[in-house]
């Protein structure tokens, strides 16, 4: 049976295997979320984001049409590779960890589609965080775009089939240790694979504690792609935006 080594999201999101099973990711979705959040922060055509934890480019892509000046990185070499051949002179992808600081500052950092809350060590949210606010001009705006915690384990769904791509993927959800687990079994030519995604299951009071630590302020809280009020009982996301 082949399963990760190291850290679950270096080795997870390398594999063709993560980007089959969230290959329905609703693009339109995304694009009226990225106006709406643009639009919200006032960002004009040749501002410069960075797209903190890229993927495969999805956000970066649709930014950069809209006229500004995008940079994706993320851990993963295999998804920055398949990026790249999207690059044009305003649109670049290179792999970097974002619990460190880039290189150049920008108008807005996006990290979005719940991509934080994964480190083993604590320390790592908040050094993230504090890169965040080292990348950022002196009025700028960080955006995380995480689950609602609550919610989500709420309404876990214990056990699930997809099959995508000729391939039947069994998952099995539970919370341990402060963590939402999702645990990730399937066949492909014979060969077993077993995959576990861990994100910690932050709350907007646990953020806050981070941003107090990183002296960073937070601006606005939504709860949904529309950009509506957070309710932490109703909200399916939790939006936030920093500066």
């Amino acid at each position: 049976m082949q399963k990760e080594k190291d850290n679950w999201y270096a080795s997870w999101f390398n594999t063709p295997y993560y980007h089959i099973l969230y290959k329905d990711r609703n693009h339109r979705e995304a694009a009226l979320f990225m106006n709406k959040l643009t639009t919200f922060l006032n960002l004009k055509p040749n501002d410069t984001i960075l797209d903190l934890a890229c993927g495969k480019g999805r956000h970066s892509k649709y930014l950069y049409k809209q006229g500004f000046h995008v940079t994706g990185v993320d851990l993963s070499e295999e998804s920055i590779r398949y990026a790249k051949q999207y690059e044009k002179p305003n649109l670049h992808f290179k792999v970097h960890d974002m619990c460190l600081p880039y290189t150049q500052q920008f108008d807005a950092v996006f990290n979005l589609f719940t991509s934080f809350g994964y480190f083993e060590n604590e320390v790592d949210n908040l050094r993230t965080i504090k890169a965040i606010k080292a990348e950022l001009k002196p009025a700028g705006f960080g955006v995380i775009d995480f689950l609602n915690a609550e919610l989500a384990i709420k309404n876990l769904m214990p056990s699930e089939q997809k099959k995508l791509g000729g391939i039947v993927f069994h998952i099995e959800k539970y919370v341990e240790d402060g963590y939402i687990i999702k645990n990730i079994r399937f066949t492909d030519q014979g060969e077993e694979y077993f995959y576990t995604e861990r994100v910690r299951a932050l709350t907007l009071e646990d953020f806050q504690a981070y941003f107090d630590e990183a002296s960073v302020e937070l601006k606005h809280v939504f709860g949904d792609y529309q950009l509506n009020k957070f309710n932490k009982n109703t909200s399916e996301r939790l939006i936030l935006i920093f500066n």
